[in-house]
């Protein structure tokens, strides 16, 4: 049975995820609206780039923290905006380490590290990262409304792609050895696949004052992301949420998502079941839809058995602004199927 109120009062931090299209938005503001109206000072955040969640408080929310209620303050998190000012503060940190002749050369790599694969990931997270520590004085729970699976699933895996675009960018100079021998210390085997090894192992002995500062710099950073993946795999204050709807698609996804999760080592709380068909004796029509629901729920038994779950009833209309968020709540924090 899973207890979305024993969630918010014991956690620090919440994600919700699931496949595009299952209320996994409208679950995670109605989630934050119970916990701020329980007392507890809520941050809501979102990273997906369709925006939904000012569509489910109707009303504007924009990158910047905006109050919503008492105790609730919202934030959208839009990636194309993270990548450009996530590479401006890289470009700022780097373009004092390279000649004037190589400033044409470092802008050319960063305009195609916007668009390689894993830039919006990092950017994210490392925007992410931030607001968890920077948080902890004014919040007391950060709940995160994820994108659509597969982009959280990467997210979550931590990409570090800092080393593979600047390897990019010496290989274009090679009177940049001092940087690379700086940055050696920080990509063990150049590997990808472990990106937060132990920062200390990577000594600055015998640099100059030049490639130390560098070090430091992307140290720091690395330091950054093994505090949060720490953060991620901490189950007694971090919890996962997958919000399905009793489809066959959605519980596949599911499945898989919920395997990776574990493989990483973050701590799954249960699955929470929307959009459930009432009850009522009417046309063959919603007969044949029960009984195929049936079989659904009865695959989600057998697939996700393991979890602890939560059943929301289909609402008679779109759950949209604050009232109708209060509306769903009460049934997230009383219904226990």
């Amino acid at each position: 049975m899973l207890n979305i109120s024993e969630l918010m009062a014991g956690k620090r931090l919440l994600m919700v995820g699931g496949k595009g299209g299952v209320g996994k938005t409208t679950v995670s503001a109605a989630i934050a609206v119970a916990a701020a109206d329980a007392g507890r000072r809520v941050l809501l955040v979102s990273t997906d780039p369709a925006h939904s969640l000012a569509d489910a408080f109707n009303r504007p929310i924009g990158d910047q923290p905006t109050r919503l209620w008492p105790n609730l303050t919202a934030l959208e998190l839009d990636p194309d905006t993270e990548v450009d000012a996530y590479l401006e503060r890289v470009f700022s940190q780097m373009r004092r380490y390279v000649g004037p002749d190589q400033v044409n050369e470092l802008q050319r790599q960063l305009r195609l590290s916007s668009q390689s694969p894993g830039a919006q990931e990092a950017a994210l997270l490392e925007r992410m990262s931030r607001l968890i520590e920077d948080s902890e004085s004014e919040y007391d729970l950060l709940i995160f409304d994820t994108a659509p699976t597969g982009h959280t699933l990467r997210l979550l895996s931590l990409p570090e792609v800092m080393a593979a675009w600047t390897d990019g960018l010496l290989k274009h100079n090679k009177r940049s050895e001092k940087l690379g021998k700086a940055l050696a210390h920080l990509t063990p085997g150049r590997s990808v696949d472990n990106p937060l090894k132990d920062p200390t192992d990577n000594a600055t002995e015998g640099m100059d004052p030049r490639s130390r500062e560098l070090t430091e710099t992307l140290l720091a950073r690395q330091r950054l992301f093994q505090r949060t993946r720490r953060q991620l795999t901490d189950a007694e204050h971090t919890a996962f949420l997958f919000v399905l709807t009793p489809e066959r698609l959605p519980i596949l996804e599911t499945e898989r998502a919920v395997a990776s999760l574990r493989d990483a080592d973050v701590p799954v709380a249960g699955a929470i079941i929307n959009r459930l068909l009432p009850e009522v004796d009417d046309t063959s029509f919603w007969a044949t839809r029960r009984e195929r629901q049936q079989r659904h729920l009865e695959d989600i038994d057998q697939r996700l058995g393991q979890l602890a779950q939560l059943r929301i009833p289909l609402f008679e209309d779109d759950i949209e602004g604050l009232e109708a968020l209060q509306v769903l709540a009460q049934h997230l924090t009383r219904t226990s199927l």
